[in-house]
């Protein structure tokens, strides 16, 4: 019985130190959060081998983008509403610089809670660095961004790597890949709500696997990830646009053009 019952603590001994380590990496991680949106750059999070994952959609899902032109007739340029005007290649879709001007690009559709699947790629030919290589990203609900950059071998602050919340969460781990390969976003997201009053009442939330690999843990978003002071507004300006809309129901993806060559396959959502 004694025997037992050491065996019993050193297993209790043994889960509550394993715990504690998983505990003391998330916090690491969480007390990298500003609350101003301001630039981190420590701890740098550990790189971690990783492989893209490639899921084909589940039958209840709603294909945003599986290659085809029909497919990008779902998406509009953000702010005039035309048509979105990013080049179809090889099943993707890719930012078309030749258009000069800035043509972020939004889904028809509105959101609430989802969960998401994307894939994206960086331009093989690396032209920059820190934030000027591959840069792009995810805005949930129109307002919350997850960082899409090149981020193999590519210092930068790291609340503005790939993986992270933008000027928020810097990612639990770095699982990028080398530039010019595919990668892939698993998205669990949780939209803000609000009371009659307008006033909040639950934040949003967001779990990220990057490449398979847990990079955010239903992390809270503290607010608009593009302004200087995030906060949450029943009547916001959403991204990349000037004039003020309802936020408290359901809102567009937008897919970001931040000035360099990246591409998108394989998108799709299921309402949750």
């Amino acid at each position: 019985m004694k025997r037992t019952s050491l065996a019993i603590r050193n297993k209790v001994l043994v889960v509550s130190v394993l715990l504690g380590a998983a505990f003391s990496a998330v916090s690491a991680a969480a007390n990298a959060q500003t609350l101003n949106n301001e630039q981190i750059f420590e701890p740098v999070p550990r790189l971690v081998q990783s492989q893209p994952t490639l899921f084909p959609a589940p039958s209840d899902a709603i294909v945003l983008f599986g290659g085809g032109e029909k497919d990008l007739e779902q998406w509009q340029e953000v702010g005039s509403g035309d048509p979105a005007s990013w080049l179809l290649l090889n099943d993707s879709m890719t930012v078309n610089r030749a258009m000069g001007a800035s043509t972020s690009i939004e889904t028809k559709r509105t959101f609430r809670d989802i969960q998401l699947h994307i894939e994206w790629s960086t331009n093989p030919v690396i032209d920059g660095d820190k934030q000027l290589r591959g840069n792009s990203g995810i805005f949930l609900h129109s307002q919350f961004e997850l960082q899409v950059l090149d981020s193999w071998q590519n210092p930068t602050y790291v609340n503005g790597q790939a993986g992270s919340i933008y000027l928020q969460y810097p990612p639990l781990v770095n699982a990028s890949r080398p530039a010019g390969e595919w990668q892939s976003y698993d998205i669990t997201f949780e939209a803000p709500r609000f009371n009659a009053a307008g006033e909040l009442e639950t934040p949003a939330y967001i779990s990220v696997l990057h490449n398979g690999v847990v990079v955010q843990n239903r992390s809270e978003i503290l607010g608009a990830t593009y302004t200087s002071q995030p906060s949450y507004d029943v009547t916001c300006t959403p991204y990349a646009q000037t004039v003020a809309v309802d936020c408290s129901g359901a809102m567009p993806l937008i897919l970001q053009d931040h000035g360099q060559v990246v591409s998108y396959r394989n998108i799709w959502v299921r309402e949750l």
